[in-house]
C-alpha cells in the first residue's frame, strides 16, 4: 500500500470512530434528559399511625378524609401496634397520629418518647374506660364480680396486651381479689366479636371497654362501678406529631393542631363502619361531607 492511500484510509477511519461516537454520546444523553423532563416533582404523601382499635380506625381515617378532600394532598394510613405507633413516631417514620389515650392509658409510652415527639394537645375529650357488661348482667360493681366468676366462665376479655387498659385490668384484679379470673388479651375486633357472640346467647361476660366506642349504641351495655377508682376520671384523646413537621409541612401541622371532635361525632363513624356495606373509609368520608363546615375550621392556622 502507498503512503497516500494509507493516510486517505486513516483518516477515513479516525473520522467513522469519531462521528460514531457523537452518536452513541447523543442517544444516552437523549433518553435521561428525557426523564427529567417527564417526571414532576410531586410532594410526599402524608404518613399517620395509628393502633388498630375501632376508635383510632375512626379517626384516622377522618384525617385522612379531610387532608385529601380539603387539602388535596395524599395521606396513607397505616394501622401498628401500640408500641410501633409510638415507636414510628418519635424516630420521624411516620408525620402524625391522633391515637394517644391519656393522662394514664399510655402515659409510659409518653414517658419514654416526649423527647422525640410534638405534643399537639387533646383532639377529644371526654373518654371513659373500665370493665363492660351487657344490661341483662345483674350486677352492678367490680366488687361483685368475684361472686360470679363461674357464670363468666373466669374470664375478662381484653384487647392488645399493651394497652394501658390491660395493664388497669390487671391492677383491678389485684385490688379487687379476682384471683379466679383470668385476663384475655387479643385485639379490638376479637374483643367485640366475643361480646356480640355471648349476647346472642344472653350468656354472662365481661369485657374491658371504652368510649367512645360502637358497642355501645349497638347494645345495651353498662360500666361495672369501680369504687377503688382503678381506672379513674375521664381521659382524653391527644394529637403528636413527629420533630421538624411544623417546618417540613406547615400547612398540616397546622390542620393537625386544630383536629378536634366530640365523642359522638367520632362514634357516628363507628357506628355507620359496621354496616357490612360501609368500610372506616367510607364512613369518614361520608362524615366529612356532612361536616363541611367543622372540617373547614381544622384548616385555618393555629
Amino acid at each position: 500500500m502507498n503512503t497516500g492511500k494509507f493516510f486517505k484510509l486513516s483518516a477515513f477511519i479516525i473520522c467513522s470512530v469519531f462521528m460514531l461516537s457523537l452518536f452513541l454520546a447523543g442517544c444516552s444523553d437523549q433518553p435521561s434528559r428525557k426523564k427529567e423532563q417527564s417526571t414532576p416533582v410531586q410532594e410526599e404523601a402524608v404518613k399517620i399511625v395509628y393502633v388498630d382499635w375501632a376508635s383510632e380506625r375512626a379517626s384516622a381515617n377522618v384525617v385522612k378524609a379531610a387532608i385529601e378532600q380539603e387539602m388535596n394532598m395524599d395521606c396513607n394510613i397505616r394501622a401498628v401496634s401500640l408500641v410501633a405507633m409510638w415507636q414510628a413516631l418519635a424516630k420521624g417514620d411516620q408525620d402524625g397520629m391522633v391515637a394517644a389515650w391519656l393522662p394514664s392509658l399510655q402515659e409510659r409510652f409518653l414517658e419514654k418518647h416526649k423527647q422525640d415527639v410534638v405534643n399537639l394537645g387533646p383532639n377529644l375529650k371526654g373518654t371513659r374506660i373500665g370493665i363492660v357488661v351487657p344490661g341483662y348482667v345483674d350486677i352492678d360493681s367490680i366488687e361483685e364480680l368475684k361472686d360470679h366468676a363461674q357464670k363468666f366462665d373466669h374470664k375478662i376479655i381484653g384487647i392488645d396486651p399493651h394497652a394501658g387498659i390491660m395493664e388497669k385490668t390487671e391492677k383491678a384484679i389485684e385490688m379487687y381479689d379476682l384471683k379466679e379470673f383470668e385476663l384475655v388479651s387479643g385485639s379490638g375486633a376479637t374483643m367485640t366479636t366475643t361480646l356480640q357472640n355471648a349476647i346472642q346467647e344472653k350468656r354472662w361476660i365481661a369485657v374491658t371497654g371504652w368510649t367512645p366506642h360502637w358497642k355501645f349504641a349497638k347494645w345495651d351495655l353498662k360500666y361495672l362501678e369501680d369504687p377503688k377508682n382503678v381506672y379513674g376520671e375521664k381521659e382524653y384523646i391527644a394529637t403528636f406529631v413527629r420533630q421538624g413537621l411544623k417546618n417540613d409541612k406547615p400547612e398540616v401541622y397546622n390542620f393537625l393542631d386544630n383536629f378536634h371532635w366530640e365523642p359522638g361525632e367520632m362514634a357516628e363513624v363507628m357506628l355507620w363502619a359496621q354496616d357490612e356495606d360501609t368500610s372506616y373509609q367510607q364512613a369518614a368520608r361520608r362524615w366529612v361531607e356532612k361536616n363541611k363546615d367543622k372540617v373547614k375550621s381544622w384548616m385555618g392556622a393555629s
